[in-house]
């Protein structure tokens, strides 16, 4: 633990380093202090900069926590083969080589970032008199939703879910950096816990000035990120009453449109295949090719050694024979390689050369989709709930609405269900709505899931060092 503490502060400063092209010249980057650090404005900037870069890593959302495992585990691809990626992550073999390498860097990269911010935090509070007011609350408000951000998708991965073990023991809920380790909270603490910081984060971020149209506004936590995580939390909670507000105040706000058909079906490389407009909050993967293309650009000799799904199994998820033919996220989001179709969000291309409005690069992390999926399973009835489902169906050009006189609740859910199916489809959140919602059976996976399914191991290397876990 000595150790990982002492590597907190340069993992920062490295990831500074791969971010930005200038920093401060107090002393060579390899060997800034953290006096030095937070020292001037910028430099509260540049941490959480830093930290953003290292969320987009490969080791967390650049791959592990949206294209590949999480993905995987949805059973979005079909890998087989002693040489295929994510073979055993497919097949939830929690005790494999694979699933505990990958666990193991998800579990150390998150508390790294979740110790970064609370470097910034701490040293908001010493340094009062470096920061202007709305300076210190910016950071504040950013480094907090941060640490709930993180929190959450830890619990999500290896607690228990709500239905299944509210008062069970999940995760540590680290709120400062020190050698001692935290005691695990349960399920319902640490959702408590992401619910303070971003009760607290809110007011602190309400009232910037940020101007929403600007594509480069989706890379960093505002306000309406606050109010869509509180939406996601609250409904994993069961809190249906608090998750449509925090889900209504973004909708309503009309910050975040639905992209234009046009915009997806135009050629390349203007293709807007991550429909940037509807982007709540999102990452800017900088390196996101060196391990994508060989995920999806590249035929690899068999269609079990890259991740993607037989064609009929695509056709399956999106209904083409129910209307779904016309559908955009069909018509446009895959693609065909060595005679296999493949998914081709992240072939994003890009004619645009500043970083600040270029469509590629990009990870989704919130999208506004969901806010609509969140509305029309927090209704008051279901019938109240159709309308916003047909919202998304309609931005999608799918050629079916659904009747809200005639459906029923069954119906609904699996409506919503293959929404969620397509919406999301290779960004690493089906898996924890089918954890949510307690599903036995998922599309493409023959055997019955059980709630163990859903919680994968937690690191052995915790478990040796935090006695709570005895």
């Amino acid at each position: 633990m000595k150790k990982l503490l002492q590597n907190i502060f340069l993992t920062i400063i490295i990831a500074i380093c791969f971010s930005c092209e200038s920093y401060l010249d107090v002393e060579p980057k390899s060997s800034l202090s953290e006096d030095n650090l937070f020292s001037s404005q910028i430099g509260f900037q540049q941490a959480l900069t830093g930290v953003y870069a290292k969320m987009a890593s490969r080791p967390l959302y650049g791959d592990n926590m949206s294209m590949g495992f999480v993905s995987a585990l949805a059973q979005n691809y079909n890998t087989e083969g002693t040489n295929a990626p994510l073979v055993q992550t497919r097949n939830y073999n929690y005790t494999s080589s694979e699933v505990i390498t990958i666990t193991n860097n998800i579990w150390k990269e998150s508390y790294n970032q979740i110790a970064a911010v609370n470097k910034v935090l701490e040293n908001t509070e010493k340094n009062t008199g470096l920061l202007t007011e709305a300076q210190k609350n910016h950071y504040r408000g950013e480094a907090l939703t941060l640490r709930a951000y993180l929190h959450f998708d830890l619990l999500r991965i290896f607690g228990k879910s709500v239905a299944f073990g509210p008062d069970s023991k999940a995760i540590p809920y680290k709120i400062i950096v020190d050698e001692k380790p935290t005691p695990a909270s349960t399920t319902r603490q640490v959702l408590d816990l992401i619910l303070k910081d971003l009760s607290d984060a809110a007011p602190l971020l309400k009232d910037s000035s940020m101007d929403y149209t600007l594509l480069s506004s989706r890379f960093s936590v505002n306000y309406y990120t606050v109010k869509a995580l509180q939406a996601r939390v609250y409904l994993y909670y069961g809190d249906n009453l608090n998750a449509y507000a925090a889900a209504n105040e973004v909708v309503t706000s009309k910050k975040y449109t639905f992209i234009p058909t046009a915009s997806v079906s135009t050629t390349e490389p203007n293709r807007d295949r991550l429909f940037t407009s509807e982007l709540i909050f999102a990452l800017r993967a900088r390196d996101i090719t060196t391990w994508e293309q060989n995920y999806f650009h590249f035929y690899l000799g068999s269609a079990g050694n890259s991740l993607t799904r037989p064609e009929k199994d695509i056709n399956t998820i999106y209904e083409l024979s129910a209307g779904g033919s016309t559908d955009i996220r069909r018509l446009y989001l895959f693609g065909f390689d060595g005679g296999s179709l493949y998914p081709s969000k992240f072939w994003q291309t890009s004619s645009a050369v500043a970083q600040e409005t270029r469509l590629d690069q990009i990870v989704p992390l919130i999208r506004l989709s969901e806010m609509y999926y969140i509305l029309a399973e927090t209704a008051d009835d279901t019938a109240k709930g159709v309308p916003f489902l047909n919202t998304v169906l309609a931005s999608r050009n799918v050629n079916r609405v659904l009747n809200p006189a005639t459906i029923t609740p069954a119906n609904f859910k699996s409506e919503l269900t293959k929404e969620y199916q397509k919406e999301f489809y290779g960004e690493g959140q089906m898996f924890f709505y089918y954890k949510r919602t307690n599903a036995a059976s998922i599309n493409f996976y023959a055997s019955p899931l059980t709630a163990n399914t859903y919680v994968l191991p937690v690191p052995d290397s915790e478990k040796e060092f935090n006695p709570s876990y005895d």
